[in-house]
């Protein structure tokens, strides 16, 4: 993964962004792809954010998408395979040196998958722990503005203890 990134308010372009790279990956993986999210800080409004698309398409087998993984390299994404998360494959998109896009793509049953929807839907209902998570964000990102690795890892803890609240949530509110 690239040590260049930015961090930067809310932009209501990002939906936008979303929009178009699912619309892309539709056209290149066809009937495939059951659903399309779009995840992670660019898909809660208002809330700060590196500026990269989180996409996480759902297919109904996933090795049917290693099959594509050339075909998606043409296409100008690098594949990194599960990178950690098992049952995943992770591609990514860069402009001018800096990520763009991440495509996290599971198969529909993988438990993953609600973890991923559950932390945006409770972010984007709990204002307060938006703002706390902003909060956090931000810090984490003035002590390290230049390393994405560490970046991720300050803020690791804090998500991993509200995971949990956002699953309760989801699982009993959300989805009804």
């Amino acid at each position: 993964m690239p040590s260049l990134y930015t961090f930067t308010d809310y932009s209501p372009e990002w939906p936008l962004e979303f929009k178009k790279e699912a619309a892309r990956l539709r056209s290149l993986l066809g009937e495939k792809i059951i659903s399309i999210h779009h995840i992670g800080s660019t898909s809660v409004p208002g809330l700060a954010a590196k500026p990269i698309i989180d996409l996480l398409p759902t297919v109904q087998n996933i090795e049917r998408i290693d099959e594509c993984t050339a075909m998606l390299q043409d296409a100008g994404y690098k594949p990194w395979g599960e990178y950690g998360l098992p049952g995943r494959r992770l591609f990514t998109k860069d402009r001018n040196g800096y990520r763009t896009h991440n495509i996290h793509i599971y198969q529909v049953e993988d438990p993953d998958i609600e973890r991923h929807l559950a932390f945006c839907a409770f972010l984007r209902n709990h204002e307060d722990i938006r703002q706390a998570y902003a909060a956090l964000k931000r810090e984490v990102y003035a002590h390290h503005p230049a390393d994405i690795a560490a970046y991720s890892d300050g803020k690791n803890a804090w998500i991993k203890q509200i995971e949990p609240l956002a699953l309760e949530w989801y699982r009993t509110t959300a989805k009804h």
